[in-house]
């Protein structure tokens, strides 16, 4: 197939900063791949806003397009596994890091990347959701796999005005749980409690460095997006055989802890990875997003955007100044 698209592409200027700007590509500039896909939707998360400021942790080598999400439609596929009109989401692996990812009208990806759309969501949900969303959903999963259960004890999730945090709010609330949320945006209290969000409490009060091996205990179990110092206060305050969910670090990639929470009140900490998670397993999880735990009020926590808005609003996910999830309509 031939013919040219528009993609958002981030460059470094010879003074050292980077700037993205829209630009119009070829087809046969993209990487190779088994499945081309029109991009109908995508949405903003924090490793993209890390790739659109240059992080080499992330994305190597500039020019590069972001975007670790996509939801859209076939145009051509090297594969019988999908065909032209089917509906699909792309979404992990390397997408949007090394290889041009969604912010871009058309994409080219493995076929092993591709993952049918379920029945019950529609391509704009799936991108409210997201890789946030499936993240929060991964954390719960994992969480009841290993005992939690509703009427347990007060649930914790950190960072929970982030994207994966308010997805955990509000997929904990719509299962049950008594859910509280920590945050630094005064601004987001209201809406957490409309998520389902029993109590919202001030971050610092989890962020301050505490010499104590163990602290009082608290919650049944956690969803941690921040790491660092707060992470090793959530273990420290873990009910007996508790456990947190780890999938971030926003506030730090270290860990400062002992073995005593693990030895002396069974505490678990369960990693969790949405990137290359098995095909099979996304694909089951995101029928369960489609279906009995499909989150409610999806359209309330959505911005939508379009290209001419994505440098600004992925500079408001960088500085944690985002609420809600941004929807970027292609």
């Amino acid at each position: 197939m031939t013919g040219s698209f528009q993609a958002y592409e981030v460059s470094e200027g010879e003074d050292g900063k980077f700037s993205g700007q829209i630009v119009d590509r070829q087809v046969d500039q993209l990487p190779a791949g088994d499945v081309l896909v029109q991009v109908q939707f995508s949405c903003l998360n924090y490793k993209d806003a890390l790739s659109n400021s240059g992080n080499r942790g992330v994305t190597r080598e500039f020019p590069h397009t972001p975007g670790i999400d996509a939801a859209g439609v076939v145009k051509t596929s090297e594969t019988d596994r999908y065909s032209p009109g089917q509906e699909v989401i792309v979404s992990g692996y390397d997408l949007g890091m090394n290889t041009a990812g969604a912010f871009a009208e058309l994409i080219r990806t493995p076929a092993d990347w591709v993952l049918p759309l379920p029945e019950g969501l529609s391509a704009r949900e799936s991108m409210i959701i997201g890789t946030a969303g499936f993240t929060a959903a991964q954390c719960v999963e994992k969480l009841m796999h290993n005992g939690l259960e509703a009427g347990a004890g007060p649930v914790l999730v950190t960072g929970g005005s982030g994207g994966v945090g308010i997805m955990a709010v509000a997929l904990l609330a719509k299962l049950g749980f008594s859910v509280t949320a920590s945050t630094g945006k005064q601004t987001s209290h209201e809406l957490l409690k409309s998520l389902g969000a029993t109590e919202v409490i001030d971050r610092n009060v989890l962020s301050e460095a505490n010499p104590r091996p163990m602290l009082k205990q608290q919650w049944a179990g956690a969803v941690d997006v921040v790491g660092g110092v707060t992470l090793s206060n959530v273990v420290k305050s873990l009910r007996y055989g508790g456990s947190v969910a780890c999938c971030g670090l926003v506030e730090s990639p270290e860990f400062p802890a002992t073995v005593f929470p693990f030895i002396l009140r069974a505490a678990n900490l369960l990693g969790i990875d949405s990137a290359e998670a098995p095909p099979e397993k996304k694909i089951a999880l995101w029928k369960r997003l489609a279906s009995d735990w499909k989150p409610a009020g999806l359209e309330d926590i959505a911005t939508e955007i379009g290209l001419d808005q994505l440098g600004e609003s992925l500079d408001k996910v960088l500085r944690g100044q985002a609420l809600g999830r941004f929807l970027l309509r292609l």
